[in-house]
């Protein structure tokens, strides 16, 4: 399948999702019974990648899988989106990455990831896409591959003046020098308390956290707030972007579909209010489906949700 030059390149993790359904998150020594367990596509690279090609952008996709029936499952997912995976790499000998999902009746989720293939992301899967990178318009990344092959990877876009977004998740504390070479961080409310000293609980907050994480490098930064929506601000001005009232199923993807959605309008050239617009509505559509990959929306859908709300 021929691609055009990619305006937006992914560099991330790629897993098998197996969700089981459940009445409620189980707590600390609680056993209860579940649904029948599904197995979908996700990881948070692969889906941004997906959620992004879906919502309009050309994407190519850096990461890992193994060389095991689950990396045949998440390459498939990828390519029927119609992601580029010129520099996707099958590792032998490595098992794909799992993501085991708990999903309850109220569309809360608890996730817990084994990285396998994803951490074999290196140095020279960067170096071999260096010349796709240079053509894009924006660099997405996570943290479910190594760190320091996301400060590679933004290294050379920076070389190369492309624009860097971080998804920082999941939480960590990150160097200085990371932050430096980030253009926009996307976190939710927990990733923007750990890397600040704000505990962030609704958009006041927020502000505070987004104006510390502000000293340290990114020119934007957006602190998604679940039903509150997202804190939007580029270190002079801040504002609200609302989220849109929808029954939510299954909110395994929404922060994925919302960064997919966002950059790919970026790319494009929209401001970001228009953006984060269009973005706060492919994470609503989001929610209202189970699973991570097949819960993404298409353009169409967007669009046309956008014209209704």
């Amino acid at each position: 399948m021929a691609h055009s030059p990619p305006t937006v390149v992914v560099i991330g993790s790629s897993n098998i999702d197996l969700v089981v359904r459940v009445p409620h998150l189980p707590l600390p020594g609680e056993t209860i019974l579940g649904s029948e367990v599904k197995r979908i596509a996700g990881g948070k690279g692969a889906n941004q990648a997906v959620a992004a090609q879906r919502a309009g952008a050309d994407v190519a996709f850096i990461g890992c899988l193994g060389d095991d029936d689950y990396g045949d499952v998440a390459a498939e997912s990828l390519s029927e989106a119609g992601v580029n995976l010129t520099h996707l790499r099958r590792v032998a000998g490595v098992a794909t990455g799992l993501a085991f999902i708990t999903v309850a009746e109220s569309g809360e989720n608890s996730i817990v990831v084994a990285p396998g293939a994803n951490a074999s992301v290196s140095e020279a899967d960067i170096a071999t896409a260096q010349p796709m990178i240079a053509e894009a318009r924006i660099i997405v990344a996570q943290l479910e591959i190594p760190v320091a092959m996301v400060m590679h990877a933004f290294t050379t876009a920076r070389g190369a003046k492309v624009s860097t977004l971080l998804n920082p998740a999941p939480a960590q504390p990150l160097s200085d020098a990371l932050l430096l070479l980030v253009d926009i961080l996307v976190c939710n409310e927990t990733e923007a308390a750990v890397l600040t000293s704000t505990t962030v609980t609704d958009a006041a907050s927020a502000v505070v956290a987004a104006r510390q994480l502000h000293v340290k490098g990114p020119r934007q930064v957006i602190v998604t707030l679940g039903r509150a929506g997202a804190l939007i601000s580029d270190g002079n001005a801040t504002y609200l972007q609302p989220a849109f009232a929808v029954e939510a199923v299954d909110t395994t993807a929404a922060g994925d579909a919302f960064i997919g959605a966002l950059v790919t309008r970026l790319a494009a050239g929209d401001p970001m209010p228009v953006a984060a617009r269009f973005a706060a509505g492919a994470g609503a559509l989001a929610v209202t489906r189970v699973g991570a990959q097949i819960s993404l929306p298409m353009q169409a859908t967007i669009v046309d949700f956008l014209a209704h709300h």
